[in-house]
C-alpha cells in the first residue's frame, strides 16, 4: 500500500488573498502532492491549508510553503482573534494510509530540523513528535503567543527544539512554528445566536476537557483556588479530547464556540454538537449551526448521520450520500455557507475522480460499455453488479419495513438488516471494478517483453500472479453474493408483505451472481500452474453454487405460495 500523509499548516494571514495565493501556490510545485483545501478566515486572520501525498514529497512541499510564508508575512504587524506565535503558526503531519504514527512523527522532526537549520525559524516539536512531555500540548508551546516569544525562546525551559534561541530581526518577522504529528483533528466552530464573547467562552469552559479554574465564592470573579504546587485547581469540562474557546466573528456578526476535537473516538463530532447545544441551552442560548474549518474525515459525518437517524427511530441502512445529508442538516453545517461533502470530506478529496471507474457510469453507459467490442467489463464484473442489485433489493425491503406504519417497535430489527445490506452492496460494487482491473492486469502481463530468457521467465511469472489474482477476485464475489440470501430470506419471512416479490428478485440476482462468478473462477483457474490452489478454490466455489441453487429454489417456492 502506498504511504500517504496529510499536512495541515495554519498560516497567520487570512485577509490578503494575494499573499494566501502565493503561499498555497507553493504546495503543488512538488509533483505528486495534491492541494485539497484552503480555508481563510478574516476575523481570525488565519488560513488553514490541507494537502496530501507521499511522506517525503509532503515534507518537501511543507518546507516550501513555510519558506514562502516567512518571506511574505510579518508577525510584527499581525492581529487576529486566533492564538498564534508565527507566520506558519502550526504545521501538523497526519498519517492517512500505509504509515504509522511513529513514522509520521519522524518525518515531522526531519521537517522541523530543516526549517530551523535552513530558514532560521525557532521550531517546537509538539504532539507525537514532541521531545519533552510538556511540549506535546500545543497550548504550552504557544503560551503567551507572539508577544511573549522574545522572552520565552531565550529561556532554558522553552528553548526551541530547532532553530535560533535569539530574538533576531528575522525571528521578529517570522515568529516561531510548532511542527508535529497527530491524528485527525476536527476543527469546528459552533454558531451561537448571541454576540457575547463572554457567554461563548462560558459555554466553551463548560465543555472543554480542561474546564475552568475553581474559584472561591463567586464562580466568575472569585479568587482562583490553587493546589499545593501553586497550580490552579481546575473543574473539568464534559467533553474528553477537546479544546475550546469562545470568540466573536465580525464577518458573521455572531459569537462562536471554537473547538478542536483532538480525539474523535472519545468525543465524536455529533456528541460535541449535542453537548454544546445542551450547555448553550442552559444559558438561554441556541446553537444555530456548525462550521467545519478545513476538512473532516468521512466517518465523522457518516456516524453523525446514523446518530440522528437513530434518534428519529429511522433505518440507518441508507446510502452514504443520504447519511451525509442527514448529518449536514442535523448539525447545520450549511448555516453560514454551502457545505459540499466533495470539497470538505478528506476521503472524497483524494479518491480517483478520473471518471474511469465502471461504477461511476450511468446504467445505460455501463450497458453500452459491456456490449462493446472491449472484453472488459465481462461476466465477472456483471456478476458482482448482479449481486449488488440483489443486496440493494433486500435492503430496500428492510428500509420499507422499518418505516411501515404500525411497525415502529420493529424499526431497529429491520434497520440492522438494512445496514448489513448496504455494506454487502458496497463491497460488491467495489468488486465490479476490481474484477475488470484484475483482467487488465493479465492483459498487461501478456504484453511484457519476451526477447530473452530472463524476460520470458519474468513474463511467465507475472502472468501466473495476475491470473491467480483474477481467480481470487470472482471468488470474493461468490462469497459476498452468497450473503445476500440471508438478507432476502429474512425480508421474505418477516418484511413488508407488499414487497415480498422484490426480495424474491433479490434472491434470483444473488443466485445469478454466485453462479456467474463461479464460472469466472473456474475459467481463470484453468490457466494456473499451481493446481493444488486451483482445484481447491474451484471446489469451494462450486459448493457455494450448489447451496445457492437449493436456497433459491426453496425461497422462490415460498414466495410463490404466498401470492
Amino acid at each position: 500500500m502506498k504511504q500517504l500523509i496529510e499536512c495541515v499548516p495554519n498560516f497567520s494571514e487570512g485577509r490578503n488573498p494575494e499573499i494566501i495565493k502565493q503561499i498555497t501556490a507553493e504546495v503543488e510545485t512538488v509533483e505528486g502532492v495534491k492541494l485539497l483545501d484552503v480555508d481563510p478566515g478574516a476575523s481570525t486572520n488565519r488560513t488553514v491549508v490541507t494537502f496530501v501525498g507521499e511522506p517525503q514529497l509532503v515534507v518537501e512541499s511543507a518546507f516550501r510553503v513555510i519558506r514562502k510564508a516567512q518571506e511574505l508575512i510579518d508577525m510584527r504587524n499581525h492581529h487576529g482573534d486566533h492564538p498564534r506565535f508565527g507566520a506558519t503558526d502550526v504545521c501538523p503531519l497526519v498519517p492517512v494510509a500505509g504509515i504509522t504514527m511513529e513514522e509520521t512523527a519522524e518525518y515531522a522532526r526531519q521537517l522541523a530540523k530543516r526549517v530551523g537549520d535552513e530558514l532560521g525559524i525557532p521550531v517546537y516539536c509538539y504532539e507525537n513528535s514532541a521531545f519533552k512531555p510538556e511540549r506535546r500540548n500545543l497550548a504550552n508551546c504557544r503560551q503567551g503567543e507572539y508577544e511573549a516569544l522574545k522572552e520565552r525562546i531565550t529561556s532554558k525551559e522553552w528553548k526551541p527544539d530547532f532553530g535560533p534561541n535569539k530574538f533576531t530581526e528575522s525571528v521578529a518577522k517570522s515568529g516561531a512554528s510548532a511542527i508535529g504529528a497527530r491524528d485527525f483533528l476536527i476543527a469546528v466552530n459552533f454558531n451561537l445566536n448571541t454576540t457575547s464573547t463572554r457567554r461563548a467562552n462560558a459555554i466553551a469552559f463548560d465543555v472543554r476537557e480542561k474546564g475552568r479554574p475553581q474559584r472561591e465564592g463567586n464562580p466568575i470573579t472569585g479568587k482562583i483556588m490553587k493546589d499545593a504546587n501553586g497550580e490552579p485547581i481546575m473543574i473539568p469540562g464534559t467533553l474528553k479530547g477537546t479544546k475550546a474557546i469562545g470568540w466573536f466573528i465580525k464577518e458573521y456578526g455572531i459569537a462562536q464556540v471554537s473547538m478542536n476535537i483532538t480525539n474523535t473516538t472519545l468525543t465524536p463530532l455529533h456528541i460535541a454538537f449535542e453537548e454544546v447545544c445542551k450547555k448553550a441551552g442552559a444559558r438561554g442560548i441556541r446553537v444555530t449551526g456548525t462550521e467545519i474549518v478545513g476538512l473532516v474525515p468521512k466517518s465523522a459525518l457518516v456516524e453523525a448521520g446514523k446518530y440522528f437517524l437513530r434518534k428519529q427511530k429511522r433505518s440507518l441502512g441508507i446510502d452514504e450520500p443520504e447519511l451525509m445529508k442527514i448529518a449536514i442538516k442535523s448539525m447545520g453545517l450549511d448555516d453560514l455557507k454551502p457545505f459540499d461533502p466533495e470539497e470538505k470530506v478528506i476521503e472524497y478529496m483524494i479518491r480517483d475522480k478520473s471518471g474511469n471507474r465502471l461504477v461511476d457510469m450511468t446504467c445505460e453507459g455501463f450497458a453500452n460499455e459491456t456490449a462493446s467490442e472491449s472484453p472488459a467489463p465481462g461476466g465477472g464484473s456483471i456478476s458482482a453488479y448482479m449481486g449488488a442489485l440483489g443486496a440493494a433489493l433486500g435492503t430496500m425491503v428492510a428500509n420499507l419495513s422499518s418505516h411501515k406504519p404500525g411497525w415502529d417497535s420493529k424499526w431497529e430489527y429491520f434497520s440492522d438488516f438494512a445496514v448489513k445490506g448496504q455494506q454487502i452492496k458496497e463491497d460488491l460494487i467495489n468488486l465490479v471494478d476490481e474484477d475488470t482491473n484484475a483482467f487488465n492486469l493479465i492483459m498487461n502481463a501478456f504484453g511484457l517483453p519476451k526477447g530473452t530468457d530472463e524476460e520470458k521467465a519474468a513474463r511467465s511469472k507475472a502472468i501466473q500472479e495476475a491470473t491467480k489474482f483474477a481467480t481470487e477476485v470472482p471468488f470474493k464475489t461468490v462469497q459476498k453474493s452468497f450473503e445476500v440470501f440471508a438478507l432476502c430470506e429474512a425480508m421474505i419471512k418477516k418484511g413488508n408483505p407488499n414487497s415480498v416479490t422484490d426480495a424474491a428478485v433479490g434472491v434470483l440476482c444473488a443466485e445469478a451472481a454466485v453462479t456467474g462468478a463461479y464460472l469466472n473462477v473456474k475459467i481463470n483457474a484453468s490457466s494456473l500452474k499451481d493446481r493444488e490452489f486451483a482445484d481447491k478454490i474451484v471446489g469451494e466455489a462450486r459448493e457455494y453454487v450448489d447451496k445457492a441453487h437449493r436456497i433459491k429454489t426453496r425461497l422462490i417456492k415460498a414466495v410463490d405460495a404466498r401470492l
